[in-house]
């Protein structure tokens, strides 16, 4: 690759990133061959894919793309099949991460081992209100997930009205425990960050659809229509300050506090609206101030947090509650067989298309999917090639390849799941 050396400039770099106070510019990258992209892909995007039904063709695909050496990735996706009385449920989700990868790692693993259980409350044999009960257990399960973020290291000291009887010393005891086995450290280290959760259930007839909202990644599905077009139809809401309900109803809910949304941002500082974890806005401010003020390590510098926990005046600010989407999968187009994709995708996804536009992406991905044009990599890695420039090598080399030391797009996650 050495004579295939190219410059590159901010306007040539897909996403939000790179600017020209980001100089010197150009910056070199490497023009790859086709091999090479897709060596890359399986290097940077940590592919992966699972069967749901052999039969039927279904399956689901994933990615978390970061090209830049030097940025660790704060997004998660999951692909999972869920036992529930014998029979299998899927499920399949995408996470972004903020502030730290804690709190997304720990949610990665055990949110759908939570789901499993809550869905074992399911009666095989009751099939009625079957789309609102699912629902709800759904919803109740994400709920009590977040609420065992901060509900297990109150235990510790016997519940939020005892923690004042603890002096800091006591309590720097309880949780720093690094040199005891460290299980209640790991704990309060997952109260200081947080994650957004989008999350998708299809259950074992493959009949109907579930998605659960928490944060800004989209939902959307991409299915057939008449002749070579696409629908492309985005199920979700982003619950960040680019959505006027939700500063709504944040306000709402905390009548006579100006400050509880400022420029935007729950208490000035945080951009989702929803989200799990994030505990420093869901608890009383002595939360924050007495246990994770004295994790060691910890918060490295305590003032910008001042500023938000001195208009913590009555939490909750950030929501733990799901937005719930529900759609029955009737049969499409059996005449031609096409496929339906269900797409999750984290916020870093919107970015990279930006230029072109999402629906234009996606329906121009899923005509190639029909057609048989895409052949390497999975579902998800031909999404997000589609996304950084396609058939263009040349911009698809400068994604993978820029030479700069700071990230030069937003970590991306997608999962693409067949309906």
């Amino acid at each position: 690759m050495v004579d295939q050396l190219q410059w590159a400039y901010p306007e040539d770099v897909r996403g939000s990133r790179c600017s020209p106070e980001d100089g010197p510019w150009p910056r070199p990258y490497y023009l790859l061959e086709e091999d090479e992209i897709w060596d890359e892909f399986q290097r940077v995007a940590d592919p992966a894919s699972v069967l749901i039904d052999a039969e039927r063709g279904l399956h689901a695909d994933g990615v978390n793309f970061q090209p830049s050496p030097a940025a660790i990735t704060q997004d998660r996706y999951v692909l999972k099949q869920l036992n529930v009385h014998g029979q299998l449920w899927t499920l399949t989700g995408v996470f972004d991460g903020h502030l730290g990868d804690e709190t997304v790692e720990h949610v990665a693993h055990h949110l759908p081992i939570i789901v499993e259980e809550f869905l074992q409350e399911l009666v095989p044999q009751n099939t009625a209100n079957k789309a609102a009960v699912i629902s709800g257990l759904f919803s109740r399960s994400i709920v009590a997930f977040d609420d065992a973020i901060a509900g297990d290291i109150l235990k510790l000291f016997g519940g939020a009205e005892r923690l004042s009887k603890y002096s800091d010393q006591e309590i720097r005891y309880i949780i720093n425990d690094q040199d005891r086995g460290g299980d209640n450290y790991k704990k309060a280290r997952l109260c200081m960050y947080g994650t957004t959760a989008l999350v998708a259930l299809t259950d074992p007839e493959h009949e109907n659809l579930w998605v659960a909202n928490l944060g800004d990644c989209q939902a959307v599905l991409v299915s057939p229509k008449r002749g070579e077009e696409w629908d492309v139809e985005f199920l979700t809401a982003e619950h960040n300050g680019d959505n006027d309900a939700e500063i709504a109803r944040v306000r709402r809910e905390h009548p006579g506090e100006p400050e509880c949304v400022v420029n935007r941002r729950v208490l000035g500082a945080l951009a989702p609206f929803r989200g799990l974890g994030d505990v420093p806005w869901k608890q009383p401010s002595s939360f924050t101030r007495r246990i994770l003020y004295n994790l060691a390590p910890g918060f490295s510098d305590t003032r910008p947090w001042e500023i938000c926990l001195a208009r913590n005046l009555t939490p909750p600010y950030v929501s733990a509650v799901p937005e719930i989407t529900h759609r029955r999968l009737v049969p499409h187009n059996t005449d031609n067989r096409l496929p339906r994709f269900l797409v999750l995708a984290s916020d870093g996804f919107s970015d990279i298309c930006r230029d072109a536009g999402r629906e234009r992406v996606l329906a121009t991905w899923a005509s190639h999917e029909a057609q048989g044009k895409n052949k390497e990599g999975n579902l998800a890695s031909r999404l997000l090639r589609e996304a950084i420039g396609g058939e263009d090598r040349a911009g698809v080399s400068c994604m993978l390849t820029l030479d700069m030391e700071d990230a030069w797009i937003d970590d991306t996650a997608i999962v693409v799941q067949t309906l």
